[in-house]
């Protein structure tokens, strides 16, 4: 490959991961076409992107965009994914996939700045996503208006059920 086209890929690499500021690296060595297909149909589905790079000209535009620490897990045939709401939603499918798929192996993944090992990376999957916490988060708070609003019911209705106990009493009185 001459400079010139190395260059061009590399300021695609650029341009497609610039916003990319979490991801993780996985490898696809020994997938069939079949899976692959069916991984990366998911993934699309999801938003979810999986590129496999060339690492010496990923390398190089990581540098660029100023995630030298990146580098440290680019080694052998490796991809990059990333997108979907977050890098916890990524880890969740690419861990189920790599359950499927022996050949899928998660080398590792980029977070906040740190380059995260594969254990750590596989350890993201276990984490809440947004969405869950956002969900926790409104328990949470609905929870107490909750209970006051048990609290301030449960005397109304013991006099209700008085109210209705004396009815039924009154209105048997009168039939007898």
């Amino acid at each position: 490959m001459s400079k010139k086209v190395k260059g061009f890929i590399q300021k695609e690499y650029q341009t497609y991961y610039q916003g990319a500021n979490e991801c993780l690296v996985v490898s696809l060595r020994g997938l069939n076409g079949v899976d692959n297909n069916e991984l990366r149909g998911d993934l699309l589905a999801k938003d979810i992107r999986l590129n496999v790079v060339k690492n010496s000209l990923a390398r190089l535009a990581f540098e660029e965009l100023g995630r030298q620490s990146m580098g440290e897990i680019l080694t052998g045939p490796c991809a990059i994914a990333f997108g979907g709401d977050s890098i916890i939603d990524v880890a969740k499918i690419m861990v189920e996939w790599s359950e499927k798929l022996e050949a899928l192996e998660i080398r590792g993944g980029y977070l906040d700045g740190k380059v995260l090992d594969a254990k750590a990376a596989k350890a993201l999957a276990k984490m809440p996503n947004r969405q869950e916490l956002q969900a926790t988060i409104v328990t949470q708070a609905l929870s107490p208006g909750g209970k006051i609003s048990g609290a301030l019911n449960a005397p109304a209705g013991r006099i209700a059920g008085c109210i209705k106990a004396l009815i039924e009493k009154l209105e048997g009185l009168q039939a007898a």
